[in-house]
């Protein structure tokens, strides 16, 4: 099994840098025996804010050329590596091997281990988008709270990956901004972040009074294995009905005769 991981925070940092290497320690003590995954950030000078929704609106098509590209390379699925999973919508309509998302996975995920969750985030301007995609997964009846963090950004989450005191700094605001989110009935914690993941991943945090942390990094990866068994097993992953439906026969041809003979590869 080979899996394709699409990362943007790479772009900031490289991949000899501390979260490309805290990263790729992750992945590769998830995955499971016989399967592979090759982590790829995006191109210099992108992924510099993604919560506002032009500068992810300019990221998404690089996303979806990178999946295109996977799919094409013969990779078995395709992760999309960021809490707004740009391109997820898009890509499950093009391609034929599972996409998954690291939201997306990490609240099915936390469906699994508890009735309830919170999610811990570290900027107000992601909150609308959060409780979007939640809602859009239908599981807004589950998600007991969004509470705040008090994070200076950008770059504080870098320098806790080399610096212990900013990293336990990180832990004990986690810690109190958690139990506020235990007290209202969560039972499941996500933190909404791929940098926070990693930072208390580092430190060692993995549940507090009893409520599981999810990394959803992890959970993106478990996710996609099984995603891929089930594809081997039944023949189908991703519902091509309504949703994801590529189009076909004249309105397939236009498109193509509009945008290059290379769109929706697979579909006849």
């Amino acid at each position: 099994m080979r899996l394709y991981y699409q990362t943007l925070g790479m772009s900031r940092g490289s991949k000899s840098g501390h979260y490309g290497q805290l990263l790729r320690r992750v992945i590769e003590g998830a995955v499971a025996p016989g399967t592979t995954i090759d982590i790829f950030g995006l191109a210099p000078h992108r992924a510099v804010a993604d919560q506002y929704r032009y500068l992810e609106f300019l990221d998404t098509a690089e996303v979806i050329e990178n999946g295109l590209k996977a799919q094409a390379d013969g990779y078995d699925a395709f992760l999309i590596g960021n809490f707004f999973q740009p391109g997820l919508h898009e890509l499950r309509e093009l391609l034929t091997i599972p996409v998954l998302g690291l939201s997306e996975s990490s609240v099915s995920m936390a469906c699994l281990m508890g009735p309830s969750f919170s999610l811990i985030n570290v900027n107000p301007k992601f909150n609308r988008r959060i409780v979007e995609g939640i809602t859009l997964q239908g599981l807004a009846g589950r998600m007991v709270s969004v509470e705040m963090l008090t994070v200076e950004r950008p770059g504080t989450f870098d320098i806790a990956l080399q610096d212990a005191a900013t990293r336990d700094g990180i832990v004990a605001q986690f810690t109190e901004t958690a139990k506020r989110a235990l007290d209202k009935g969560a039972e499941v914690l996500i933190p909404a972040g791929g940098s926070l993941m990693a930072v208390l991943l580092q430190a060692g945090v993995q549940d507090i009074d009893g409520a599981p942390v999810l990394n959803g990094i992890t959970a993106l990866v478990k996710t996609a294995e099984m995603a891929v068994q089930m594809k081997a097993l039944t023949g189908t992953f991703t519902s091509k009905r309504l949703t994801y439906a590529p189009p076909r026969g004249k309105i397939l041809a236009d498109a193509r005769a509009s945008y290059g003979a290379q769109i929706y590869p697979g579909v006849d």
